[in-house]
């Protein structure tokens, strides 16, 4: 292992563990804490763990320098309190994010060895945390934890780096959500296509517990890829199946009778006026089709038994006694998923680690479906994966009317070779919103990568009285929501890892509250942020207005009073500062809470797993980068076919309409010949 803190960093994450958990019994010690985050980020790769290192070096400046490991524990805490907890210095408040670095450290903690290994991990012992294999499933309607790897790729589907082949018919960049619909689309009209993916290939017989290891392997940045303004942290996966293989499998339409609220933007109608319009009827054909060829239903009840109901219930109490038509008219709901089919072998085992990917074989990502029906041995041209491969650019020809012609792919292996693959007959963009502007604008699409939407979240998590144990972490992580029309709430829970990285506060209350692990719900609330980001030196920077944060505001503010009042004794939102809310708050109290501590950005944790847009689809090519078949205008042969051209947020989670939009474009269509 190439250890990537130095011994001044080191001597740093040890001295700030100290003063986090100081006057707590902790589990590990703060040397173990530095040993499991060298090992964490020794496994990111890009720019992250430099990122880390300096960010140790800034807290080093900003606590005192050589004093701060001098001081007592308790005098390093006073000092952290002042300078990071209560900051109001936007650079100071990006620091005192690093906390949740170090909360990782400690609670991601795994004993060498596989899950039976660490059932006596004294992390989670002292939480009272089973992992899966530990879990009492005899009970009716449960389902036994068990792997299923029958769905996995085959190795034969893979290109070794040293066999790459010189040219292809088409080249598809990204094996996500759009990426894999348009291969199996490409495929089947008997095109010879090539995948790329610049992630490595983590099939459902290689994925884990140890959410560490998983997370630094199956996530951009290691999960920690964040905004320019370090102020969003975006989640999106690096890996065979892209974000589907590490999300929790949510299918939404953008438009839903009885699943989508009533009062909603028709977000066809406001494409249409944009000149994007798509038609609802076209779309909803490929709705079906993907969620035929997916089997999305609605989850078991079984899965999300205490979460799921605590929100639902919670809101209708809400909406009772609420003079909002909005709030009576929300839509409540459990979700639907493409964990399908409903049978022993392939249903939803409801581990809680789907964030993570699923060690069960359960959930038809795209590894699982649409991919392997791309490279099906039973073609005649089977499709083939080339993974670690990343797209540098497009090397275009002239054609004819003097339009671009996609002739060729640069790409960059892990080791750092580069090689060009020529592309026969085309080549489809699918590497994401923001992958996929950045490569296009590399490739000479200056207007590419303008008009990023996020869907943006925000977690809220409470206690429950000590009679009332919730054991969510036994269930699946989202089974529920509503839809206010204007923002969404969902209910969700983690693993311990990401859980301590979501659940606010510091020192001995951010510890009381992850020992009370068993006694916490949760829920996170979901809103727009519509064509604000754009990409800047390759990085997405996006600002989030006094709109925005009005509507979060009034969007915590309602989920605070749902938490209390399905019982909640406490309630901890995602404040930097970490503050407590208590059930003796009236409802005037808890709304002014949020005007009093919610003034930027910078004062609440932000999340978003749901960026869109940067390649927009237009008539008009000065308003749009592709046309309406998805093609990138004035090329002849290059497509677009993920997240990236939506015009506009569509509000509700992206996952099924990319898959929508890239069969819309690509299926049954003969784009290239």
């Amino acid at each position: 292992m190439i250890k990537p803190f130095n011994a001044l960093q080191t001597k740093m994450i040890e001295a700030l563990t100290e003063a986090l958990f100081h006057d707590v019994h902790m589990a590990i010690s703060p040397k173990q804490v530095a040993t499991n985050l060298q090992k964490h980020f020794s496994r990111i790769d890009g720019d992250k763990p430099k990122e880390m290192g300096l960010s140790l070096y800034g807290l080093f400046l900003m606590l005192g320098g050589p004093y701060f490991f001098l001081a007592s524990p308790k005098t390093r805490q006073t000092m952290i309190k002042r300078r990071l907890q209560n900051a109001r210095i936007d650079l100071f408040q990006d620091i005192a994010r690093t906390r949740s670095v170090l909360m990782a450290g400690y609670y991601g903690h795994w004993e060498d060895g596989d899950e039976a290994a660490n059932f006596d991990n004294p992390v989670y012992q002292r939480m009272n945390y089973k992992l899966p294999a530990q879990r009492d499933r005899t009970g009716d309607g449960e389902l036994p934890v068990k792997r299923e790897p029958r769905r996995d790729l085959k190795p034969e589907v893979f290109v070794g780096h040293d066999a790459i082949p010189e040219e292809t018919d088409v080249i598809v960049i990204g094996s996500g959500a759009g990426g894999a619909v348009a291969a199996a689309s490409v495929a089947d009209e008997d095109h010879e296509v090539l995948i790329l993916e610049a992630g490595g290939h983590y099939p459902s017989s290689r994925i884990t517990h140890e959410e560490a290891r998983m997370t630094a392997r199956l996530f951009k940045d290691g999960g920690l890829q964040m905004t320019k303004d370090r102020d969003i942290v975006v989640f999106q996966g690096r890996t065979v199946g892209g974000s589907t293989v590490i999300n929790n499998g949510i299918c939404l339409r953008m438009k839903h009778e009885g699943l989508v609220h009533p009062d909603a933007e028709d977000v066809f109608d406001t494409w249409g006026k944009m000149g994007a319009p798509i038609s609802e009827a076209e779309l909803a054909k490929s709705y079906d089709a993907i969620e035929e060829a997916l089997q999305v239903d609605e989850i078991n009840p079984i899965s999300g038994r205490n979460n799921g109901p605590h929100l639902i219930d919670g809101w209708k109490k809400y909406a009772a006694q609420s003079d909002d038509p909005k709030d009576k008219t929300a839509i409540t709901a459990w979700f639907r998923k493409n964990y399908g089919p409903k049978t022993p072998d392939s249903e939803c085992v409801y581990c809680g680690y789907c964030n993570t990917g699923c060690p069960y074989g359960r959930k038809k990502a795209m590894p699982e479906s649409y991919l392997a029906h791309a490279t099906s041995q039973d073609r005649k041209k089977p499709g083939q994966i080339l993974d670690k491969a990343e797209a540098q650019e497009i090397i275009w020809g002239e054609g004819a009317n003097g339009k671009r012609v996609a002739e060729a792919v640069r790409i960059k292996l892990r080791d750092g070779r580069e090689r060009i693959i020529r592309a026969k007959k085309g080549v489809v963009v699918a590497a994401g919103a923001i992958a996929s502007s950045n490569l296009l604008r590399e490739s000479g699409i200056l207007q590419s990568g303008t008009n990023i939407s996020l869907n943006i979240a925000c977690p809220v998590v409470a206690l429950m009285p000590k009679d009332q144990p919730m054991d969510v972490w036994n269930e699946d992580q989202m089974a529920t929501y509503v839809d206010r029309g204007d923002y969404l709430i969902e209910s969700h829970f983690q693993p311990p890892m990401s859980m301590a990285m979501l659940v606010p506060g510091w020192f001995d209350e951010h510890y009381r509250r992850m020992k009370n692990f068993n006694r916490l719900a949760s829920a996170g609330v979901l809103f727009p942020a519509d064509r604000l980001g754009y990409i800047e030196n390759g990085k997405l920077s996006l600002q989030i207005g006094e709109d925005e944060l009005a509507l979060l505001r009034r969007a915590l503010s309602a989920m605070t009073k749902v938490h209390f009042l399905n019982g909640a004794l406490e309630v901890y939102p995602a404040l930097l500062k970490g503050q407590t809310l208590r059930n003796n708050m009236s409802h005037a109290e808890i709304d002014q809470f949020y005007e009093d501590n919610i003034k930027e950005p910078d004062d609440v944790v932000l999340s978003s797993s749901h960026p869109h847009g940067g390649n927009a689809i237009n008539e008009d090519p000065h308003k749009g980068v592709v046309d309406l078949n998805q093609r990138v205008h004035n090329t002849t042969n290059c497509y677009v076919a993920d997240a990236s051209v939506m015009p506009s947020c569509i509000r509700v989670n992206a996952q099924l309409t990319t898959m929508a939009m890239a069969h819309r474009a690509m299926a049954g269509k003969r784009r290239f010949g």
